[in-house]
């Protein structure tokens, strides 16, 4: 199922990429506010909606999409995905996104010469600034990321775990499947931490080069 105004998707997975992988989309954006926003409401915004935003906004919008077929696609990502068992793979997708927005969030200097905390809090105020731009679902939730500094948190490793048993009481079913993920997730970390340290580098390329082709 999907929510009205987003993409359509099968599975767990594309039911609730909205709860997960922020921080890498608002920081694979253009740094400037309406590309962030956009990078953002890529998870939030339909096609049929597109004309409510700028033409920034829109690019992000597409270009967020993109970003996660080549996730989902890249050998890294899938050899990620390929440690966690059959009757629980289709649910670490949920688990390694929320991982892997902790391990950007850990290694933040190595990424960005702006600090963590002042990233996070140029986006805030964004948010706070375009709040009548936000689609319903994104103005519920924009409170809680600003309040609770979702971004800073992920420097957290317990925060993985607290995003992921949020996620799965807001399943329809299964949601112990997901929790069972955490502890597959601790058991391969130094494994899924050199597939991330592989990955991330290509997505970079790769959202280069898709800018120099827009």
């Amino acid at each position: 199922m999907s929510r009205p105004g987003q993409r359509a998707g099968n599975g767990p997975r594309a039911r609730y990429r909205c709860v997960v992988n922020y921080l890498a989309h608002v920081y694979l954006a253009r740094h400037d506010d309406e590309a962030m926003l956009g990078a953002l409401l890529g998870d939030f915004v339909g096609t049929a909606d597109l004309h409510r935003y700028s033409a920034t906004m829109q690019d992000e919008i597409l270009l967020h999409r993109k970003i996660d077929s080549y996730t989902d696609r890249h050998p890294a990502v899938v050899a990620a995905r390929a440690m966690f068992p059959d009757g629980r793979r289709r649910y670490a997708g949920i688990a390694l996104d929320v991982y892997f927005d902790h391990l950007l969030a850990r290694a933040w200097p190595a990424y960005s010469e702006v600090a963590l905390d002042a990233f996070a809090q140029r986006f805030y105020a964004t948010l706070r600034a375009h709040h009548a731009l936000l689609p319903e679902r994104l103005r519920q939730i924009a409170p809680h990321m600003v309040g609770h500094d979702w971004f800073g948190a992920y420097r957290d490793r317990d925060s993985v775990d607290r995003a992921v048993r949020r996620i799965a009481t807001r399943l329809s079913r299964n949601g112990d499947a997901l929790v069972d993920c955490l502890a597959l997730l601790r058991r391969h970390e130094a494994a899924i931490d050199a597939r991330f340290a592989a990955f991330f580098p290509d997505l970079q390329d790769y959202v280069a080069t898709r800018r120099k082709g827009a």
